[in-house]
Formats: C-alpha cells, structure tokens, sequence
C-alpha cells in the first residue's frame, strides 16, 4: 500500500522530484506537511486545507494519547475519519513531547515515565506503546519511538542516546504489524557528523519504509543546521523518502530541498501568522504595523489564495487589532497557501531543470517588517 518513486533528479541540486503513494493518496514531493497536534490544523477547517494545496498532515501521538485518548479515536473509525481528513496523515511517535514538556521524566531500558502537561498523571511510554498508540490512530506513516537530545549536549551523551534510540527503533519494528501503515525511522547524532554516520548505517540496517533526520532546529545556529543536513541526507537510502522534523523557514524549505531531502513538517506558518506575522512573495509582513492601516491592496499580489483574493491588508490589520478570531483563519490560510506554493514551485523547478529562486521564498528584499510603525 505504501510506495516511494523518485520521479526525476534536478540537474542544478540534489533535490529530486519524487512521489509517496499511500492509502488516503499520493503526495508530490518535496512536501510540507501542516502541523495538527490536535487532530487540528489551528484555525482551519480541512476544506480550507485542501484549497491551500496541502496534500498531507501531521497529529502528535503524545497530545492525542492523552486527549481525547488513542482507544476513543479507534472506536470512532480512526484519525481521517475523527477529523474528516481523507488526504494522507503521518504521526510522529510522541518522543520529543514526552521530553520537551516534561521536566520530571525517568528514562529507562524500557521506556520513559512521565507526567501528563494537562493534570499531572503519570504515564509510561516505550517502543511497543508508541506503537500501539500510533496503529490505534490509524495514520498512513508513523514513526519510530527516540529519545531527543537537547541542544547543546556532549558527545557522550549524545552517543549514549543514540545506541538506546536504535534499540527502541528495533523494538519498533518488531511489533509493527499494521500493514497498511508505513513505519519510519529516524536518525539522532547530535551536531556530530561521525555520530550522524552511525546512526545512519545502525538505522537503515534495521530496514524501514522512510528515514527521518531528527535532533536539528532545536537551538542550533541555521549554518549548523544546514551543514548537518546536508551531511546526514546523501547518506539515506536514495529509493525511500526522506523527512526532515520540525523544519522550518521558507528559506530552509528551499535549501534542504536541494540537499535531496523529501518532506518537511513545521509549526511556523501557522503559529506566526496567529502573531500576525504573514509570509510573501515580498518579503515578511507584520500585519500590526500602521502602514496597512489603509492599504486596500492584497496581502501578497503574486498569491491567489482565498485570503488574497478577497481582502485588503487594511481589513487583515482591522481583523487583528480587534482580536477576531477570523483574522487568525485569514493569516493562517495564507501562510499555508504560501508554503504550499513554495513547495509547488521547488517541484515544478526540479521537473523542469529551472535553479532554485530565493524570491519563491519571499528573499527578495533586503529587510523583512518588524514591529508597530
């Protein structure tokens, strides 16, 4: 049910052009996947979601284990049919929100204790759980169960984190059973190419559908970011896809997609333009300032979205200054769209050997807007 095709290979980069057949569908990519923690792209509905363009999503394995739970989920026809999305879901495994929201966890051979961020329960997630948790869902890929670093970390400790997450990664597959869900793995390392390397080789010896580059964009600088990507993504199995977590800027989109990396997933455009910060072809807009107070022009003229088509930066600024909640759906559809047609864009480059453009990613302006003025 689940196949990977590279369909053409860019003559200018390492990008390919490629497509992922699944279940609930094909996906073009390089693709990016809007984040719906919650069984929910914030502010949108999924028809909005389909006219941005977006052919995939992504819900969290953590936060749905805990509300409304993975068993009520199953009963009730699973994840596409609980939120009315019949396009293809990946669902991470819940690793790095087991570690990231919570300060007081046990880390052990089998698993990892922890408490829950919204009433203090205590709960154990291992490999067989995660998995268990994610085959529940129902979603069309998952994801292997790693233990996150943080950054920074020393090599030891990176190194230690590393062999455990290859274990969990083993016991992952042991207990996939779900053929018709797609099983990745992911690659830990740190900023350590030689750890990068090893993880790469113990990862894809275990054999999996895709392979993911996790540990990167979690404090980093972009250049460090950027090298260890390009480093670790030549040295993925070229006939599986390739996922780079929780990246990122457009302008990161467009450089790793020519470092041959896949599919991308990023809380950014969504989160930034509930703080009124909208991405386009000009360049970044904060939709505060008081230069669009009057403006009657769209958002991004180059856009055809349903935002840009259909209201002024001045109503954007009204709709926001007044705390409407229809201005979070505007800015959250435009930068969904944006991203959609970036990517659209970067494959459209690849099938027709045309170099990658900075101004897809909105570079074409020396300064992005900051604050009110």
């Amino acid at each position: 049910m689940f196949k990977y095709q590279v369909l053409k290979q860019h003559r200018h980069s390492s990008a390919r052009l490629g497509q992922i057949t699944t279940p609930h569908g094909t996906i073009d990519t390089p693709a990016f996947m809007p984040v719906g923690t919650l069984a929910t792209v914030k502010a949108l509905s999924p028809e909005d979601l389909e006219l941005c363009g977006a052919q995939v999503i992504l819900g969290n394995t953590y936060h749905l284990y805990l509300r409304p739970g993975h068993e009520i989920i199953r009963s009730l026809g699973g994840l596409h049919r609980f939120m009315n999305w019949n396009k293809p879901i990946l669902t991470d495994s819940g690793g790095f929100q087991v570690f990231s929201l919570n300060q007081l966890n046990k880390v052990t051979e089998e698993g990892v204790t922890f408490k829950s961020h919204i009433d203090g329960s205590t709960h154990f997630f291992s490999p067989e759980q995660a998995m268990t948790v994610q085959q529940a869902l129902g979603a069309d890929i998952i994801m292997t169960f790693d233990e996150p670093m943080p950054y920074p970390a020393g090599k030891t400790d990176i190194a230690t984190s590393l062999t455990l997450s290859t274990r969990w990664a083993r016991r992952c597959k042991a207990v996939h059973r779900e053929e018709t869900q797609a099983l990745f793995g992911i690659v830990q390392g740190g900023m350590f190419k030689d750890l990068r390397a090893q993880s790469v080789k113990q990862i894809t010896d275990i054999g999996f559908s895709g392979y993911a580059i996790g540990g990167l964009s979690v404090g980093e600088d972009i250049e460090t970011m950027h090298d260890i990507a390009a480093y670790t993504a030549p040295l993925l199995p070229r006939e599986k896809p390739r996922y780079l977590m929780g990246v990122g800027t457009p302008q990161d989109l467009l450089a790793a997609s020519g470092m041959g990396i896949d599919m991308f997933d990023c809380v950014m455009p969504t989160r930034n333009a509930r703080n009124g910060s909208l991405f386009t072809n000009q360049g970044k807009v904060n939709i505060r300032n008081n230069r669009h107070k009057a403006d009657a022009s769209a958002l991004d003229p180059a856009c055809e979205c349903y935002t840009c088509r259909n209201y002024s930066r001045a109503y954007l600024r009204h709709l926001f200054m007044a705390d409407e909640i229809l201005a979070l759906r505007l800015n959250s559809i435009h930068n969904i769209a944006f991203y959609q047609n970036l990517m659209r864009n970067i494959r459209n480059a690849i099938r027709e050997d045309i170099p990658f453009d900075p101004a897809w990613a909105g570079l074409n302006v020396k300064e992005n807007e900051t604050g009110e003025g």
